[in-house]
């Protein structure tokens, strides 16, 4: 699933997205991460067969991110 289509098939409520704005800002999220976040939402909203995604779901993919475990 390309941009163009999450932008079509995935879309948010301003609740999602300010979930989404502050992890982008405390965990320096990618773009590629930020997309990925937004496409597993999406997956755990059609597994409750649910046609919105809601903030919920984008808090539970938050958790599913992979963790650097970078030590300097």
């Amino acid at each position: 699933m390309d941009s163009k289509h999450i932008k079509l098939f995935c879309s948010l409520t301003e609740d999602c997205l300010d979930i989404l704005k502050k992890a982008v800002d405390m965990f320096q999220l990618s773009a590629r991460s930020y997309y990925r976040i937004i496409k597993l939402a999406r997956t755990i909203a059609d597994l409750e067969d649910v046609d919105v995604i809601l903030s919920q779901h984008v808090a539970e993919a938050l958790q599913y991110r992979p963790r650097s475990n970078n030590v300097f």
